[in-house]
């Protein structure tokens, strides 16, 4: 068997020689030929059933597109799912995941905080008829019900990047599907369908495209879930297009070294960090791994940390305003560094009680040298150690 860097290269790509060409090619057309009314039927009712185009005509890009099979294709293989659908963007392939449990009659959900604010706050608000149990991850059994539809874990999570056993959680869940938000950690350090896990769900604009210009959503499944979540797909319009899938594909040829790259940084800038006298808390798996993931669940920590400052929400406010190289926006997993504020922009509309400090400031670190990314954060510190007035 190929190993996991050789696949990233040429998972999607085998039938590449045969066609002649060395790139995937990229089909744009909205609309598809249909050979006859009878077989148009047909193949329209394959795909709006989520079975795939079955050798028939594709119809309509809603419905299907060769370039975006392509790339989850791709993405599934290196999960270990049985397939994948891609969607326009992380919140829509989350979205879908909720649907389908809300249509099988199963609208609870056990979710474990911390997680993305976004998906935090579209479980809180109840918007799609799902209801939510927030529990810690060693509670996830005791919240199961007859309803439940999904558990919902991320790990490592944002902004905090808490481990979740994710074998521990599949076992507390029992028949109810265990979905993963693995955004963080890439299947090149985690794959959780190995662990037990149904749904892998990515926010592909961040690691998967890797270079902040590329949205999307993709969720790896068992098979079952994969025409659900296609038939969700296609009758709700959710799907990603198909330039964006080319470079969603592209991205997962050099997925394995950007990651791997930007970890090694992120352990030089969190053991840095450490040594502070402005910081207060360093949150990174490389520096304390309390229950023995790092290895036995996941390869290695992540290239994303956090930390909180001495003097709180007043001096992370001008560290964030005072970085020179280090940008200062939303996102991660791009090949430049970013530094964001999760309480006051994307945890913003969590509930108080979920709500990361007011003094956490998030790192997603990216392919610059670490000593110019320790150079940056020193003169922004000096502007917190220097006296105001």
């Amino acid at each position: 068997m190929t190993q996991f860097d050789t696949r990233s290269v040429h998972a999607g790509r085998d039938d590449l020689t045969a066609l002649g060409v060395h790139v995937p090619p990229i089909d744009l057309s909205t609309t598809y030929p249909l050979p006859s009314v009878d077989t148009g039927g047909t193949s329209y009712d394959a795909l709006a059933e989520g079975r795939g185009p079955d050798g028939g005509s594709l119809v309509y890009q809603r419905l299907w597109n060769p370039t975006v099979a392509r790339f989850e294709d791709a993405l599934a293989e290196l999960e270990h799912c049985d397939g994948a659908v891609a969607f326009g963007s992380g919140m829509a392939a989350l979205t879908a995941s909720l649907l389908a449990a809300v249509a099988a009659g199963r609208p609870h959900v056990v979710a474990v905080r911390p997680l993305y604010g976004g998906s935090d706050h579209l479980l809180s608000t109840g918007l799609l008829g799902t209801t939510v149990t927030w529990v810690a991850a060693t509670d996830v059994g005791s919240a199961v019900r007859a309803d439940t539809g999904l558990v919902i874990v991320e790990t490592p999570a944002n902004p905090t990047v808490d481990l979740v056993d994710i074998s521990a959680v599949v076992r507390q869940a029992g028949d109810v599907p265990v979905l993963v938000d693995n955004t963080f950690a890439t299947p090149v350090l985690q794959q959780p369908a190995r662990h037990g896990a149904s749904l892998v769900l990515h926010s592909a604009t961040k690691y998967l495209g890797g270079h902040g210009d590329v949205m999307g959503g993709v969720v790896a499944a068992r098979v079952e879930w994969v025409g659900r979540l296609r038939q969700i797909r296609a009758v709700t319009g959710g799907l990603l297009h198909p330039l964006a899938a080319y470079e969603l594909h592209r991205g997962l040829q050099t997925l394995p070294v950007r990651v791997r790259a930007q970890q090694a940084t992120a352990i030089k800038v969190a053991d840095w960090l450490s040594a502070q006298p402005a910081v207060e808390r360093v949150y990174y798996p490389g520096l304390s791994d309390a229950q023995g993931l790092i290895g036995r669940q996941q390869a290695g920590p992540g290239a994303v940390l956090a930390f909180t400052l001495a003097d709180g929400y007043p001096a992370a406010v001008r560290v964030a305003s005072s970085l020179r190289l280090i940008t200062h926006a939303v996102s991660l997993g791009g090949v430049d560094t970013l530094i964001q504020h999760p309480a006051a922009v994307t945890h913003r509309l969590v509930a108080p009680e979920a709500k990361p400090p007011e003094g956490l400031l998030r790192l997603s670190l990216g392919l610059e040298d670490p000593e110019d990314l320790t150079s940056d954060l020193q003169q922004a510190f000096s502007q917190v150690l220097r006296p105001v007035g």
